[in-house]
């Protein structure tokens, strides 16, 4: 049965197919479109938790979005509403607060699918525009985090540092962002009829007719409705649109029948390991069915060639290290970050499985929790961890710690890297909970260590960093 391109990979092969160089324009829209969400609505969260809101401001903004609504007032006069209450603060110390904010939530709302696209058009070496009507405060950091050069976005006039209560004009609304978006254009030599333009709202229509691959993106209604009259390709993204915190919650407490039954059965066996090679196997494949998360494996058989092994995975989220598990599904063991010991659920699951929790800062008193992690490996239990350490908000692969593989040394057994290729789409980095969607996992032949020295170790395991490279580069079909 042929395969159906899904509208991401058409606008994929559609980039590709795009002539290369900078006089191509790709013009991104940030709310909604490049974020799932408004950042101004998690920046006027915070501004009313500091009690930076003054009751003036607030009873004028709620008048002038009625007012908006019945068509006697504009987008001009909400944005100067924060150009009033922000006058005399000084812009820098603005942009730190812009700062903070993206990296404490909005950059976990960034949809993975749009960072696909994004890499692809700098690929292709395009110029690459984020277009919106957002300040530059809530711009610019996800610019800067995205490597997008080039920023259109609303600004507040600045005067010796500070904001002097003045909008900088051409806004960027509407049509003065087609306007804004044709001017830069000119400026790069660009004809509109090659360019690009993702966006999600009505507003944006404009802009929509003039390039030459309109692409609406988690559209509105009425842009939808004119994208089907006009044949226009639309995105639906999902992938951050999180299962709310009851599902979550739902997930988690599973584990208590599955638990209960592994204690019923370690009694009777008087095996511990008894309790979580019955449960968690279990849990964690019901906690993902009630999230809508599964797991489209290749090589799998590369999981039961040798055992005992050290699996290792590149570590992205904090649902990886689950989904690992779920794979491995018995009879190993794992390292983890100290904190995590004294957690009422990742500690209790620890001490059953002899998990090492280690403090990362004391490299000596990390070694000495290894030990007895090793001996296990010797005894016939596998290891399970994440060489790069820290999870990686990047497709690409971090830098591998020696850890695991002078383990595997120690015990004389293979590695088996798992290797993750989108495990961002069901969580961000730092996400607490997950959305639905599926991940793509490849299970590597496993890897002896029988002629690895201590002198041969660095290119050794630069060797098995590759093979992650390699295989997120040019992904197996079977």
């Amino acid at each position: 049965m042929k395969h159906s391109a899904t509208p991401i990979e058409s606008t994929l092969a559609a980039i590709k197919a795009s002539p290369t160089g900078a006089n191509v324009c790709a013009f991104f829209d940030l709310d909604g479109t490049i974020i799932a969400g408004f950042s101004a609505a998690y920046f006027s969260k915070q501004r009313l938790k500091n009690k930076d809101i003054s009751l003036q401001e607030f009873l004028r903004t709620v008048n002038t979005g009625i007012n908006a609504a019945i068509g006697k007032a504009d987008f001009e006069d909400l944005l100067q509403i924060g150009a009033d209450a922000w006058t005399g603060r000084p812009h820098d110390a603005l942009m730190d607060m812009g700062d903070a904010l993206f990296k404490r939530k909005i950059v976990n709302l960034i949809y993975p699918e749009m960072r696909r696209i994004i890499k692809a058009h700098q690929q292709q070496g395009h110029t690459v525009v984020l277009s919106s009507s957002a300040t530059c405060y809530q711009a610019e950091p996800i610019a800067r985090f995205l490597n997008i050069e080039h920023v259109l976005c609303n600004r507040f006039e600045v005067v010796d540092g500070k904001l002097s209560g003045k909008l900088s004009k051409p806004l960027i609304w509407a049509e003065g962002k087609a306007t804004a978006a044709q001017t830069f254009a000119k400026t790069q030599g660009a004809a509109l009829a090659d360019c690009f333009f993702y966006a999600d709202g009505d507003e944006d229509e404009a802009l929509m007719h003039l390039v030459g691959h309109p692409r609406p993106t988690n559209p509105g209604k009425n842009l939808a409705r004119v994208a089907r009259s006009r044949g226009w390709p639309v995105l639906r993204f999902t992938s951050r649109k999180n299962n709310g915190a009851l599902r979550s919650a739902a997930g988690v407490f599973s584990v208590f029948p599955y638990a209960a039954a592994g204690v019923g059965l370690g009694l009777l066996k008087r095996d511990k390991r008894a309790i979580l090679n019955y449960a968690s196997p279990r849990w964690i494949d019901q906690m993902f069915k009630i999230n809508g998360v599964k797991l489209n494996v290749i090589g799998g058989d590369n999981l039961w060639t040798q055992r005992p092994a050290v699996f290792i995975f590149n570590h992205r989220n904090n649902y990886d290290a689950f989904m690992a598990a779920k794979l491995i599904e018995k009879d190993f063991t794992g390292v983890g970050k100290k904190e995590l010991e004294d957690h009422w659920l990742t500690g209790t699951i620890g001490k059953l499985a002899d998990v090492a929790f280690i403090d990362r800062a004391d490299s000596k008193a990390s070694v000495e929790a290894l030990k007895p992690i090793e001996e296990l490996a010797r005894k016939g239990i596998s290891i399970c961890l994440a060489p790069e350490g820290n999870r990686v908000d990047t497709d690409l692969v971090g830098e591998f710690k020696k850890g695991a593989f002078r383990m595997a040394m120690a015990a004389d057994i293979p590695v088996v890297p798992i290797v993750f290729r989108n495990a961002e789409m069901i969580a961000a980095r730092d996400a607490a909970v997950m959305s639905p969607g599926t991940v793509d996992v490849a299970v590597l032949p496993p890897i002896s260590v029988s002629d690895w020295t201590l002198d041969n170790l660095g290119e050794k395991i630069a060797e098995v960093r590759q093979l992650y490279i390699d295989t997120l580069t040019e992904w197996p079909t079977s």
